[in-house]
């Protein structure tokens, strides 16, 4: 890389020796594998109304089966094959899937059958490739370095975001929604390229931490254990139990702001392709704020701050807007709020959530993070849309729902609080033993 480009690259992040070539793969990784998601999500949302919205909660339960199907299978191939073998598997796994989807759309068969069953594939899709890559950082990044590039890796995140929906508002109505699957198709596999020269940078950057550090390493191996051992971990660890909760209650108010949102866009519109660019459009505007702050702030903010209070901005940003949202639930306050609550977890939270994982095991970086990040995160929409649709039936109006939600919100910020404090106990030096990170 060029002086130049390392001096411009050097303002935006606070950058060490050796971390360059790593962080900018990183960066190019997480953009491509959002931009197929943020391309692929207005459709998800499109065809959740397609497909009925009175079947919503049941597509969140098929969701969360889903997940419980296929988390012990990806424990399995993650106990077997070493790093650099298991990420590619995966990926490719999920671009045969959209093909196959790209095929049963073009033909048109069985459309309302098919639109249920890609709402529920494009779920287990989104967390379980961001998982991934999530994992794949906390595995190459210390502590440290997380709370200084994070930010830098998690605006690739947004960039691509932005990337997906503009292709989705410019194109969706010229070649039709099957055909924008091919398109996520191209970006799915440059996102495996990414992470294949990502591999490649691993050895530099694990070379200039350790030396840092004065410690020695091997490469990357096969975990080993059983296939349910991240179930075992997460109950065996309050802290991974606390990352856990912490996500259940993300899964709570994100649902339940989800459906409020469905339920106005369903009212706006007839036409699918104007439904397809008002969620692209919504996903558009958060972006925009979102690397904004990722570019200028996230870093700074998480390595001044630290986790905990990073993770709490979240929980506080939904707490106000519920509040908001009871004294007066209208449209507009409900597009702001989902954007403003994007813009908070995908700059401030998500990023570190993601740090607190960096003092965990590499075992429980992957297995005990699948759990967490699929289970458990589906498992929350399943139950928080049942519990919406109960409120619903119940005759209770959105604004006593989101007043009924405050105190949900409020322990997440004290549980968030709480990780916070312990994440940093677990970084603290310690003399009498030293964990080996690969």
């Amino acid at each position: 890389m060029n002086t130049g480009a390392n001096g411009l690259l050097s303002r935006l992040v606070a950058l060490r020796p050796g971390e360059t070539r790593a962080l900018l793969w990183s960066f190019a990784y997480f953009f491509c594998l959002l931009a197929a998601y943020y391309l692929l999500r207005p459709l998800r949302d499109e065809m959740g109304i397609a497909g009925g919205v009175r079947n919503l909660p049941w597509l969140f339960t098929a969701t969360f089966f889903a997940m419980l199907a296929a988390v012990p299978l990806f424990g399995a191939v993650v106990a077997k094959l070493p790093r650099q073998r298991f990420i590619p598997l995966v990926y490719r796994f999920f671009t045969v899937n959209l093909l196959l989807f790209w095929l049963l759309l073009a033909l048109d068969i069985e459309k309302a059958l098919v639109a249920r069953v890609f709402f529920v594939w494009i779920s287990v899709f989104n967390l379980f490739t961001i998982s991934v890559f999530w994992s794949f950082m906390a595995d190459l990044y210390a502590a440290e370095q997380s709370k200084r590039l994070y930010g830098f890796i998690a605006a690739g995140g947004s960039a691509g975001a932005l990337l997906g929906p503009s292709i989705a508002i410019a194109l969706v109505q010229t070649v039709g929604p099957a055909n924008l699957l091919l398109v996520a198709v191209v970006l799915l596999e440059l996102a495996v390229l990414c992470a294949a020269g990502l591999e490649k940078a691993a050895g530099p950057l694990r070379a200039a931490r350790l030396a840092a550090t004065e410690t020695t390493a091997a490469p990357p191996a096969p975990i080993g254990g059983g296939w349910l051992d991240g179930l075992k971990l997460v109950l065996r660890s309050p802290y991974l139990a606390g990352i856990a909760g912490w996500v259940a209650l993300l899964s709570l108010a994100g649902t339940f702001l989800y459906f409020q949102q469905i339920e106005i866009v369903r009212a706006a519109s007839d036409d699918p392709a104007v439904r397809t660019r008002i969620f692209a459009s919504i996903d558009l505007a958060a972006g925009l704020l979102t690397l904004l702050v990722q570019f200028v702030a996230t870093g700074r903010l998480i390595s001044r701050f630290g986790a905990g209070p990073a993770a709490a901005a979240l929980p506080l940003v939904f707490m106000l807007g519920f509040i908001t949202l009871w004294l007066s639930p209208m449209l507009w306050l409900v597009i702001a709020f989902q954007a403003l609550q994007r813009t908070t977890n995908f700059a401030l939270s998500n990023p570190a959530r993601e740090v607190l994982f960096t003092v965990a095991g590499r075992e429980e970086k992957y297995k005990a993070k699948s759990v967490i990040d699929l289970v458990v995160f589906r498992g929350g929409d399943a139950v928080s849309g049942w519990l919406f649709h109960s409120l619903r039936g119940l005759g209770l109006e959105l604004g006593a729902i989101s007043l009924a939600t405050v105190p949900v919100t409020a322990t997440w910020l004290g549980l968030a609080l709480w990780l916070g404090r312990e994440q940093e106990h677990r970084a603290a030096p310690n003399p009498t033993s030293t964990k080996e990170r690969p």
